[in-house]
């Protein structure tokens, strides 16, 4: 059989990804403080693009720049000149199509505009300044303390001499956020060339600093001398200290045999323990922490339905200014600056695209979740349905990736309080009676009430609440219920039993 050359012509579908569908993905699982950065960088970079200002600021702006543009280039020049060199040039470098991505938007310029949704695009022209713009007393307040610069101030007061000094800020860099010191000693006072005696004195001196626990070097520590401040750190106190794994397991009889103590003066040490702070360093960690700032609002209509709309201060006002476009085109002196002009239309063009598409995706799946989460908004969490994100994706025609990616980091504002959008899918749990399954939310609500609700004498035991949820229909088997109880901090039935016994005699 001879070998012959020939040329074959082959058609097939392959998915790439470019920068520009990476970036529409990108946009998608975006916050909203992520989504003002990335535009802000956008803005720096690309000359084409601008905040959106209001109404009135815009419509001055916009006949100033009228009024400065050259009498030569008039709306019909620029914009035939536009379309003569930048389309063709834009339509050989775009590296792909939004139709790739978002299948329901045809991506003509006739629907570009008028497609927008009536609930976010007035956020556009609402009339009011962005708060950017305005005055924040809060830039005014003064930044939170560190928990090493509270220290350090204590060491300059409390440390004379200055290798003494030396040794306190090594033992100060050895404080983790909870105000622990887990640095070795024997290592400090190696590397520092001095004995441990030394490091064992400072040591002491860093332990009466404020807040009262500073340094501690396990839980115990921290506690005794927070106790010790308080002048309560008493032989009976100490032994409790020394076995808090037994207060961990709620073994109180073995406890009071060993401190010594009838249940009263348990009860009484037990209050004390709790009045202490096992974190004192915590104070100083936290700082200021962003406030969460719902992407989607639900209200209640007068005919009974849901009112759904974007939060207009999540959604980015950017604009593409092609009146600058106009003004500058004609004086590209060669290819190389035509190129980076179309390129940085082309770009503006697909930003302001792609975000008109993520205000549409976020609102057709918010949509959605309210329409299959109904009786949640009416009647609470025992009536929230079990829900997953294909079932969204295939009511609304996207792919289940799209949906995860839109409901990561993404809140909703509702009658009943801010939920993350993921909170509303939840697993399921069948019903024993062979109806509707049940949410895993709803059974964990459930199984809290009914531990909530039990008596002193008549504790619930893991196996009781199988049976009491089923009797209800809930089909669930044990170790599910351990695992919810868990996961919600709940003891087990002997500690719970044990803790309530201990309070029912200190009523008596």
């Amino acid at each position: 059989m001879a070998l012959a050359a020939k040329l074959q012509l082959r058609q097939s579908q392959s998915l790439v990804m470019t920068p520009q569908l990476m970036q529409s993905i990108r946009l998608l699982q975006f916050t909203h403080i992520e989504l003002e950065r990335f535009i802000d960088d956008e803005i720096e970079r690309n000359p084409l693009l601008e905040r959106a200002e209001s109404q009135d600021d815009a419509v001055s702006d916009q006949a100033q720049k009228i009024d400065a543009a050259p009498e030569t280039a008039t709306a019909g020049d620029w914009f035939e000149k536009e379309t003569a060199w930048s389309a063709e040039a834009i339509s050989e470098k775009l590296d792909t199509s939004l139709e790739n991505l978002f299948p329901d938007d045809p991506g003509t310029s006739e629907r570009l505009g008028p497609d927008l949704t009536a609930q976010w695009k007035s956020a556009f022209g609402n009339g009011s300044a962005s708060s950017s713009d305005g005055f924040d007393v809060g830039d005014m307040a003064a930044g939170a303390i560190t928990l090493r610069e509270h220290v350090a101030e204590q060491v300059a007061l409390a440390f004379a001499d200055p290798a003494a000094r030396l040794i306190a800020s090594e033992l100060a860099d050895g404080l983790d956020e909870a105000g622990y010191m887990r640095a070795d000693m024997a290592e400090i006072a190696t590397r520092l060339g001095t004995d441990r005696a030394a490091v064992a004195n400072a040591l002491a001196v860093c332990q009466t600093f404020e807040p009262t626990g500073l340094f501690a070097r396990d839980l115990a520590e921290c506690l005794s001398l927070q106790l010790a401040v308080r002048d309560r750190f008493d032989p009976a106190m100490k032994a409790l200290i020394a076995n808090l794994e037994l207060l961990a397991r709620r073994d109180f009889q073995t406890l009071k045999r060993i401190c010594g103590v009838d249940e009263e003066d348990l009860l009484d040490m037990l209050a004390e323990i709790r009045a202490l702070d096992p974190r004192p360093g915590m104070a100083f960690s936290g700082g200021a922490s962003d406030a969460i700032i719902a992407d989607v609002e639900v209200r209640a209509a007068n005919d009974g339905s849901w009112v759904i709309e974007l939060n207009p201060e999540t959604l980015p006002r950017v604009l593409v200014d092609h009146i600058y476009f106009a003004r500058v085109s004609p004086h590209a002196k060669n290819q190389t600056e035509k190129d980076f002009l179309a390129e940085c239309l082309q770009n503006a063009n697909w930003l302001t695209r792609s975000l008109d598409q993520r205000a549409k995706t976020i609102l057709k799946v918010a949509s959605e979740i309210v329409r299959q989460q109904d009786a949640f908004l009416v009647h609470g969490v025992r009536h929230l349905r079990p829900l997953n994100l294909r079932t969204v994706a295939d009511a609304i025609g996207m792919h289940e990736s799209t949906v995860s990616r839109v409901t990561a980091n993404k809140y909703m504002l509702t009658p009943r309080g801010v939920f993350e959008l993921r909170y509303f899918f939840t697993a399921s749990i069948a019903s024993s009676g062979g109806g509707d399954a049940h949410s895993s939310e709803a059974v964990r609500d459930r199984i809290k009430q009914l531990i909530d609700e039990e008596k002193p004498a008549d504790v619930l035991s893991d196996d009781a609440i199988v049976d009491m949820l089923r009797e209800s229909g809930v089909d669930i088997a044990r170790r599910t219920v351990a695992k919810y109880r868990e996961g919600m901090n709940i003891p087990s039935s002997v500690q719970r039993r044990r803790e309530k016994r201990a309070l029912a005699s200190a009523g008596r």
